[in-house]
Formats: structure tokens, sequence, C-alpha cells
């Protein structure tokens, strides 16, 4: 009797042990054990998971496996930077330059310049969003020369022909750029108030927007092929962009008109994303601000979260980099220079919940470095927008530390 019971109790432990079956290995498009796998998310390199003994340490531990994520780096040639289209504006030059930004591409770019400056001045690399909205980069941030206003855009948009393919559509540069700020950055190209209040600035498109989008036209589902095909040649996306950001930010150190030591980058959304990567990575970078992304992996990865989707999320993605660190250790690797992030209560894409735990972290890693005055963390009540309000904290936080 005694060996019964014993047998059937072990009966019992393997059924109960035993997983569920499903005749499905995906919910929407997540793995349906997707909850197991972020359990086995340690984060090893975060600060205080490891054994290093001072923060320096950390930090050059953290860098250096950050960069190998992103590796290989584009091979650098001589910036070789040419203006090509210039205008006078409002106590500012307005430059459309070209220059190689990296051995795979010559780029253009808009550079704006105050005028009657007795000594060079800050800068502020310009960093612009996602938005599934490929035919404008740049000008997203800075308005077009004149001279390009009426420069015709190709996109394939909503509208589709009989066979129920998509039309490409062309649109009128400033019309789209205008309609794009009006809805994104409370009609300010915030490229242009900066440098009204005596900043440098520039800006360029990243691979597969504007100037270096897709030679057929804009497309949304040619993301993740563009992704795909980086990666088969061993690179990645987010990679690319990272280093044609320090590219920039080593360009901007060669104008004359550059204070090399007062650098600093902003982004809104992707643009975000990219300037708390680019904080992190350079150390010409004094101050940066985030606008609209951060978070932390485990309220992201859900099965209603904007970032399971996958094809936004293409160019956001360090490959292997979230078995080391979690988004607000990566970002800390900027500590203890000035950073500004800020969110929305009703963003949608980065829920508040991961917002405020994304930003307990950061607080207390700089609190520990004895640098929070050098943090500020803000939580407007609006959606993923960068309104005016916001524009005018982010002038007051370059003002104070650039």
């Amino acid at each position: 009797m005694r060996r019964l019971i014993l047998s059937l109790a072990s009966v019992i432990t393997i059924i109960c042990s035993a997983q569920e079956y499903r005749s499905y290995g995906v919910e929407k498009a997540m793995p349906s054990s997707y909850m197991k796998m972020k359990s086995t998310l340690t984060f090893p390199m975060a600060w205080n998971n490891g054994s290093y003994h001072t923060f320096n340490e950390w930090k050059k531990a953290g860098r250096d496996i950050l960069m190998k994520c992103l590796s290989p780096a584009p091979p650098r040639v001589a910036f070789d930077m040419r203006v090509i289209a210039s205008e006078k504006r409002d106590g500012y030059i307005a430059e459309k330059i070209v220059f190689n930004i990296s051995d795979f591409d010559r780029v253009s770019g808009y550079l704006l310049i105050p005028e009657k400056q007795r000594k060079p001045a800050a800068a502020i690399v310009l960093l612009h969003d996602h938005g599934a909205k490929f035919s404008i980069g740049k000008e997203k941030m800075v308005r077009p020369l004149k001279s390009e206003e009426e420069r015709l855009i190709y996109e394939y948009g909503k509208q589709t022909d009989a066979k129920g393919q998509p039309v490409l559509e062309s649109h009128r540069l400033i019309d789209e750029s205008d309609k794009w700020v009006k809805a994104c950055y409370d009609s300010v190209y915030v490229g242009d108030y900066l440098a009204s209040k005596g900043y440098v600035v520039i800006c360029t498109d990243a691979l597969l927007w504007g100037e270096r989008g897709r030679k057929e036209g804009s497309l949304y589902a040619s993301q993740e092929a563009l992704a795909s095909n980086l990666q088969q040649m061993g690179y990645s996306w987010c990679g690319i962009m990272t280093y044609d950001d320090i590219a920039t930010v080593d360009l901007l150190k060669q104008i004359p008109e550059v204070d090399s030591t007062r650098i600093g980058t902003l982004g809104f959304s992707m643009g975000a994303h990219r300037a708390w990567m680019l904080s992190a990575c350079d150390d010409d970078i004094k101050a940066g601000a985030a606008i609209c992304w951060m978070n932390i992996t485990d309220e992201l990865m859900t099965l209603d979260n904007n970032q399971n989707k996958g094809g936004s999320s293409w160019s956001m993605i360090v490959p292997g980099l979230v078995n080391y660190m979690d988004i607000p250790d990566v970002a800390s690797l900027a500590c203890p220079k000035p950073m500004l992030f800020y969110s929305g209560a009703k963003d949608k894409l980065f829920p508040i919940t991961g917002v405020n735990k994304a930003y307990s972290r950061l607080n207390s890693i700089w609190k520990e470095q004895d640098a929070n005055s050098m943090l500020s963390t803000l939580i407007s009540d609006g959606p993923h927008f960068f309104s005016k309000k916001m524009q005018k904290d982010v002038l007051i936080f370059f003002n104070h530390h650039l």
C-alpha cells in the first residue's frame, strides 16, 4: 500500500508539473511563452548586479558591451563637408550641407548658425523621430529651405489600386513637413527655435528617412527587410544609426562656430532613443534631452504594447543587449552628465507604470553618484507629443548645462 501511495504521488507530481499543451505557439505577435522568457532576463550587467568595485569601472565595462552589441562601426573617411544652399533667417543662417557620414554614405543635413556671435557657440545634435513617416527626416525638426519647398517627395500611402496594392503618392516637401510639425511638435520647428536662441544646430536624415530613403518611394513594410538585410551582412540598423550620430558629433567639433566643449543632443520619440544612446556612447555629448522614449523591457514586452508589432521597433533594437542590461541601465551609462527625460502621462506607446519604474532606476543611479542635480525626470499630462511648454523646459535645461 505504501508503494502504491508513493507511485500515485509521483504520477500526480508529474501531471502537475507538466506544461499545458496549446495548439499554437504565438499569441498576437508574441511567443506564447513570453512571460517565462521575460523571467529569464536578469540583466547581469546592471549597476550593482556585477562585481565592479567602482561606478567608472562599471561604466567602462557597460559601454564596451554596448559598443560590441552595436558593432561593427561603418568605416570612416574624411567628412569633406560642402555647403550646397543657404538662406538668411531671423538671427541665424540656415545651410544645407553634404558630407561623408561614413565610407558607406554621403548624406545631406541642415546646419543652422547664429549670426553676430562673438565666440564659438554651444551646439545641439537634433535627432528626428520615426513616426512611420519615412519621406521626411531632418525636415521634421528644421524648416526646409525655400529653394526646396516645392521639391516632391514620394511615398506609398493608404490608397490602393484595383489589385489592392498601395499607390505611390507625391507631395510637396513643405506641405508634409508643416503637417508633421503641427501633429508632433506643436507647430514649432524645434531646430529653428533653438537656433533663434543662439545655438548652432545640426540635423541629418537617419538611414531610410528623407534623402536617405527608399529609391522606389517610402514604404512601411520595407523597414523589416532593411533590418534583416543589414543583420545578414553583419550590421544592425540601430548600430548604423548610432555610429552615424557619433560621426555627426565629430563633424560638429570641426566647425569653427561651434564650442566643442558644449555639445548637447535632443530627440523626440525614436529621436529620444537616439539621444540617450548617443549620450551613453559619446563623452563629447555634455548634456542630453530625450522626449517620450523611456521605459523598461517588462512593461514594453506585453501582448498589447506597440513594441510587439515589430515594424517600428526594428530601428531601436540593439541585438543581444537585453541579455546584459535593461533600458534605464543603458541610459545610465551617461551618468553623471546632465540628462533630461520627459514623458507623457497619456502616452499610449510608453506606459506610465514603466516610465515611473525607469525613472526610479535612473534617479537611484544619479543620486548614488552624487549627481542627482544633473538629472531631470519629468512627466507632462499629455500624450506622445513635444509641446511648446516642453520645448521651453528643454531650452532652460540646455541654457543651464551648456
